[in-house]
This record gives structure tokens, C-alpha cells and sequence, in this order.
């Protein structure tokens, strides 16, 4: 069954799951999602790996099934979402300074604004704004945490563009590739979408791991 760009969407979709919320949204879901996830803090929730992945599956259909999302419009679709959100985001925290994330209530969230203050802290601004793509919850923080911050809005615009490109294009194109090569795939869905994601926080991991061993030399310099 093909997905419509602008689908009549059902009475009820599980806005956790990528599947049925493409199947009723289409390429216009997956902007939205990007824009929500990265750009207003109450998208924290939304699935950004697994959505960009599974729209990336859906442009290659299957051996049995034409493709359900156009490639190209999937790609400009996520990656205009995806940065306007970032940068919506950076402005509301500009404005809004840092009592946009002290009225949330939400414990993930205050974990994940601690997380983006430890990368800013560790990382310095520019390559802290790529890594954080890369991790949900985080992503959408700290966005608008660098305006709160007052982070020179050029080195974050320059440097969000980057990472949101390399993420948003990278997943789908990875999806794509797989969905291109391996055919009745759908079986495998989740299994893969979850290694996905756990491969995403591997430039995280490996800039950690780096930290501490550079702080540990450190250490036991004389």
C-alpha cells in the first residue's frame, strides 16, 4: 500500500512507532517530527533514528512491494526539519533564557540538559553541537541550551547545519541501503532499528573514551 505524501492520517497513531506514523503522515511526518524533536521541547519523545531510518526502508520497498516514500522528498524533508527545528529551538532558549527548561517538569529532560552541559563543557561548542544529534533527548535540548548560553548564533547555525545534514542524510540513506539490498527485510525491522540507534551513539562513546583517557595521562603526568 503506497504512502501519500499527505495522507489522511487515522483517528489514532502511536506516535512512538515510526511505521504507522509514516503510514498516516507520509514525507509531511517526517518534517514534522524533525521540526518537533529538535526544535520544541515537548518532541523529546518522538522516534528520530528509528522514523529516518524506517522512511529510508519505505524509498527501497521490497522485492514484493514498490517503494511507498520518494528518496529526494524524504531528504529535503528531513533535513528542513531537522535544521529549522534546531535553530527555532536555539531562539526560544535565546529569549526565553534558561527558565525554558527550568519550568519543565520532566526528569529526562533535566537528564538530558545536564548531558548537553557536560558535552558544551567537554567538547567546546562546535563539535558538542555535531555530537548531539547523535543522542535522543540531548538533540533536543540543546538547542535551545545554546541560546540560553548566548553561543554566537553563526557557530551555532554553521555547526547545527552540519550535524543535523549528517544525521538526517546518513540515516536515510542508510535505511535506503539496506531496504535496497536485502530483500523482505520487514521481519528484521526492529532488531535493526535498534542496532541503528545504537550505532548512532558510537561518536558519542568514542569521544568519551577519548576524554578520559586524555584526562587519565593527565593525571599521571608528573
Amino acid at each position: 500500500m503506497a504512502v501519500s505524501v499527505l495522507a489522511a492520517p487515522p483517528v489514532a497513531v502511536n506516535l512512538l512507532d515510526a511505521q504507522p506514523l509514516l503510514a498516516a503522515f507520509g514525507v509531511l511526518g517526517v518534517a514534522v517530527v524533525m521540526f518537533a524533536e529538535t526544535g520544541l521541547l515537548v518532541g523529546f519523545f518522538l522516534p528520530g533514528d528509528s522514523l529516518l531510518f524506517t522512511a529510508g526502508l519505505l524509498c527501497a520497498g521490497t522485492a514484493d512491494e514498490a517503494a511507498t516514500l520518494s528518496l529526494p522528498w524524504v531528504l529535503v524533508a528531513a533535513a528542513a526539519g531537522a535544521l529549522a527545528g534546531a535553530q527555532v529551538g536555539y531562539l526560544i532558549g535565546r529569549r526565553a533564557g534558561g527558565a525554558v527548561l527550568s519550568r519543565s517538569k520532566s526528569k529526562r529532560l533535566h537528564d538530558g540538559a545536564e548531558r548537553a552541559e557536560e558535552l558544551l563543557e567537554r567538547y567546546g561548542q562546535a563539535k558538542a553541537i555535531v555530537l548531539a544529534r547523535f543522542v535522543p533527548v540531548v538533540r533536543t535540548v540543546l538547542n535551545p541550551l545554546a541560546g540560553a548560553l548566548n553561543i554566537p548564533t553563526r557557530v551555532f547555525t554553521v555547526w547545527q547545519v552540519a550535524g543535523g545534514l549528517v544525521w538526517t542524510v546518513g540515516l536515510v540513506l542508510a535505511g535506503y541501503a539496506l531496504g535496497s539490498s536485502i530483500p523482505n527485510v520487514d521481519p528484521y525491522l526492529l532488531p535493526i532499528i535498534a542496532l541503528i540507534v545504537a550505532v548512532s551513539l558510537l561518536p558519542l562513546a568514542a569521544e568519551l573514551l577519548r576524554s578520559r583517557r586524555a584526562a587519565q595521562h593527565r593525571n599521571e603526568a608528573p
